[in-house]
C-alpha cells in the first residue's frame, strides 16, 4: 500500500485532533494529593477502561494520547468515597482536579476484601476501615489497642502493657487470623500473632476484614484479615512531625517523621519509641519501632515502592503472684506465699522489607510485582531458681530456660488486574513463599529447625450489574507439609430496593468460602525444651467453612443500619 503526501498529511492532523494528553490531581478534602488512587479513564458514552493508572506521591497521574470524546474520569482511593467526573475536550492542558470525599455510609472504597480498590458495598464482605485521622486521634500502642473497638474482633490480653494479646473473631481459634503490614505477612507459620506488640505507628490505614479470605490470602486467613498501610508523604514542603508525652509509671512516649515528595519520589521516615516500668514488680514493658516508605515513579505508569520496618520490645513477666490483694494462699494444710517471678523476661525482635514493582500498562492493566522478607525473633527467658515461688503442693514453679523462636519468611508475588469492561474486572496471581524457622529451648540440647517451600495460584472474576455485583474465585495451593488444597469464594450482593428520599438503598449480602491454616512449625518438625512436641509431617491443613449473610440499610447520608449472620464449621 502506497500513500501520497495529502494521505499522510491528514492523518498527523487527524491525530492532532482527535488525541489529547490528559493530567489528573487527586486531592483530599483538605485540598492534600492523595497518593495511590486509582484512576480509571472512559470513554463517556460506554464506561468502559481505557487506561488505567494510580497517582504519585503528589496525587497526579498523566495520561497519553487518549480520544477526543468526552471522558468519565473514575477515582477510587482507600477509605474515601468513589468520585466520577467528567473531562471534555476543550478543558486544554491544564490538570483536571477531582477533589475526594469522606464516605457516607456503605460508601467506603476498601482494598482487602479483593486486594484492589472496591467500594465496599460491593465487596459482599463484612469490613471495618481506621483511616488515618482515626488512628492519630487514638495514638494507640499497639494494635490491640485499637482493634477492640471494632465490631467483631474479640481481644484477650494477659497481664499487663506487652502482655501476649490474642484475636478472636466469630468463634475462630486465635490462630486464625492472617495479618499482613505493608503487604507482608508477619504471622507466624500456622497462625500465631501477638496484637499486644503490634506497632501502628505512621499507620495510614487499618482494613480488618471478618470471614475466611483463604482464596485471596492463602493459610492463616481462616476467620479474619486484618492489613495495615504505611503513611506514603505527599506535600512538597517537607513536612515534619513529632511529639512526646510522659506520666507516672515511668510511662513516656515519643515520636518522630520526615515525609514529603518531590517530583517523582516521595519519602517518610519514622522512628517511635515507649516506655513504662509499670505498676508491680518486673512490670515494664519498651517498644521502639522505626521505619520507611519510600516511592519512586516514572513516566505516570510505573513505580517503585520500598517498605521498612524494624520493631523491639521487652516485657517484664512477674507471673500470677497478687490474688485480689492478697499472695498467701493455703492448700494441703499448709500456708504458701507466692512471689512475683523477678527475671523472667519476654523479647520480640521483628524486622520486614517489601519492594513493589507496579506497571500500569498495557491500558486496562495493571501489574504488581513484590518481593518481600519477614524476620522474627522471640526469646522468653528465666535463668534462675527463685526461692518462695510455689504451686499448691509446694513445689517450685521458677525452672530455669531460654525458649526461642526465629522465623524467617521470604516471598514472591505477581498479581495482575485486568478491567476488561467497566463492569468486570479479573484478579489472578501466583505466590511463592519460603518458610525457614528455629524452634526449641537453648538450655536444653534440642532445636528443631523447619523449612516450607509454598506455591499457590489464584484468581478472582467481579462482575456488577445495575442492582448488584457478584464476585467469583478459587486458589490452588500446593504446599510442603500437607500437599494441595484449592480454597474457593463465592461473593453476592443485591440492592432489593433502590434509595429514596428517606432510604438510601436496602442491600442484601450472600457469602460462601473456605479458609485453610497450615500446621505451625512445632506441628511439622517438632519441638525441643520441657514442653516436647512430637512431629508429624503428615498433617492436613486446618479448615473453615463459612457461610454468611446480611442486609444494609441507608437512612439517608450519614447513618445506616446493618445486620449479619454467619455460620462456620
Amino acid at each position: 500500500m502506497r500513500f501520497c503526501f495529502p494521505q499522510v498529511a491528514l492523518l498527523f492532523l487527524s491525530g492532532l485532533v482527535f488525541a489529547r494528553d490528559l493530567t489528573v490531581q487527586v486531592i483530599d478534602p483538605s485540598f492534600a494529593p492523595v497518593a495511590g488512587a486509582q484512576v480509571e479513564v472512559s470513554i463517556e458514552s460506554s464506561h468502559r477502561p481505557i487506561a488505567v493508572e494510580q497517582t504519585s506521591g503528589l496525587g497526579r497521574v498523566r495520561f497519553e494520547n487518549l480520544p477526543a470524546d468526552i471522558l468519565a474520569i473514575h477515582v477510587l482511593a482507600p477509605g474515601f468515597r468513589a468520585e466520577w467526573q467528567s473531562a471534555k475536550s476543550e478543558s486544554g492542558s491544564a490538570p483536571l482536579t477531582v477533589q475526594l470525599h469522606l464516605p457516607v455510609a456503605g460508601e467506603t472504597v476498601v482494598v482487602t476484601s479483593t486486594s484492589t480498590p472496591l467500594p465496599e458495598s460491593e465487596s459482599g464482605s463484612s469490613i471495618e476501615v481506621l483511616n488515618g485521622k482515626q488512628l492519630d486521634s487514638m495514638r494507640p500502642v499497639a494494635g490491640s489497642d485499637a482493634l477492640r473497638f471494632l465490631p467483631g474482633a474479640v481481644l484477650a490480653t494477659a497481664g499487663q502493657r506487652g502482655g501476649l494479646s490474642s484475636l478472636f473473631v466469630r468463634g475462630g481459634d486465635s490462630r486464625y487470623n492472617k495479618v499482613i503490614v505493608d503487604g507482608v505477612s508477619v504471622t507466624q507459620p500456622g497462625g500465631t500473632f501477638d496484637f499486644g506488640t503490634l506497632p501502628l505507628v505512621e499507620a495510614d490505614r487499618l482494613e480488618f476484614l471478618r470471614g475466611s479470605e483463604s482464596t485471596l490470602y492463602g493459610s492463616d486467613a481462616m476467620t479474619s484479615v486484618v492489613e495495615v498501610w504505611s503513611r506514603t508523604g505527599t506535600t512538597r514542603t517537607p513536612e515534619l512531625r513529632f511529639g512526646a508525652d510522659a506520666g507516672n509509671y515511668g510511662t513516656e512516649s515519643g515520636y518522630l517523621s520526615f515525609s514529603g515528595a518531590r517530583g517523582a519520589f516521595d519519602y517518610n521516615l519514622f522512628a517511635d519509641q515507649f516506655n513504662t516500668t509499670g505498676s508491680g514488680a518486673n512490670d515494664d514493658y519498651s517498644n521502639g519501632v522505626a521505619g520507611a516508605n519510600l516511592g519512586l515513579s516514572w513516566r505516570d505508569w510505573a513505580g517503585l515502592r520500598l517498605r521498612m520496618r524494624h520493631d523491639h520490645s521487652v516485657t517484664g513477666v512477674p507471673g500470677a503472684w497478687n490474688y485480689n490483694g492478697t499472695n498467701v494462699f493455703s492448700a494441703n494444710g499448709a500456708t504458701y506465699t507466692l512471689l512475683p517471678d523477678l527475671d523472667q523476661r519476654a523479647r520480640q525482635d521483628n524486622f520486614l522489607a517489601s519492594l513493589e514493582l507496579a506497571l500500569d500498562r498495557p491500558r486496562q492493566w495493571q501489574n504488581r510485582l513484590r518481593g518481600s522478607v519477614f524476620s522474627l525473633n522471640t526469646a522468653n527467658s528465666d535463668f534462675f531458681t527463685q526461692p518462695g515461688r510455689v504451686d499448691a503442693f509446694g513445689d517450685n514453679l521458677d525452672t530455669p530456660f531460654k525458649d526461642v523462636t526465629r522465623i524467617n519468611r521470604a516471598a514472591f508475588n505477581y498479581q495482575g488486574t485486568y478491567s476488561e469492561k467497566s463492569w468486570a474486572q479479573t484478579i489472578f496471581g501466583y505466590e511463592f513463599e519460603d518458610e525457614n524457622g528455629t524452634v526449641g529451648d537453648l538450655l536444653s540440647t534440642s532445636l528443631s529447625h523447619g523449612l516450607r517451600r509454598n506455591h499457590a495460584l489464584f484468581a478472582e472474576q467481579w462482575v456488577t450489574f445495575p442492582r448488584g455485583s457478584l464476585i467469583g474465585g478459587g486458589r490452588y495451593v500446593h504446599n510442603e507439609s500437607f500437599g494441595t488444597k484449592f480454597v474457593p469464594r463465592v461473593a453476592l450482593t443485591w440492592l432489593a430496593l433502590p434509595p429514596t428520599a428517606w432510604l438510601s438503598g436496602t442491600r442484601l449480602r450472600l457469602v460462601y468460602a473456605t479458609g485453610i491454616k497450615e500446621p505451625s512449625f512445632a506441628e511439622s518438625f517438632g519441638m525441643g525444651g520441657g514442653f516436647p512436641i512430637q512431629p508429624n509431617p503428615f498433617l492436613r491443613p486446618e479448615e473453615s467453612r463459612s457461610f454468611e449473610g446480611g442486609f444494609e440499610q441507608g437512612l439517608g447520608a450519614r447513618y445506616s443500619f446493618r445486620a449479619s449472620y454467619f455460620n462456620n464449621l
